[in-house]
């Protein structure tokens, strides 16, 4: 998932994608306590996907054109 496509989207599906992904990486984390991973690189896509959210929503929450 790029920047590009997530300044696209509108606070409610970033929202919404946000928690699906936190739900993608909880049932992973129990797989993995399990024993049972494919893709253990894929813990890392989760993570910095959901912080590239968290980005792009503070940045649509945060005042535009305010410099001192």
């Amino acid at each position: 998932m790029k920047i590009k496509e997530l300044s696209n989207l509108t606070q409610d599906d970033l929202i919404t994608k946000e928690k699906q992904l936190k739900k993608d990486l909880f049932e992973m984390e129990s797989h993995r306590q399990m024993g049972r991973v494919e893709k253990p690189a894929s813990f890392r896509n989760l993570r910095r996907d959901i912080a590239r959210i968290l980005t792009v929503l503070s940045q649509k929450k945060a005042p535009q054109g305010k410099k001192s």
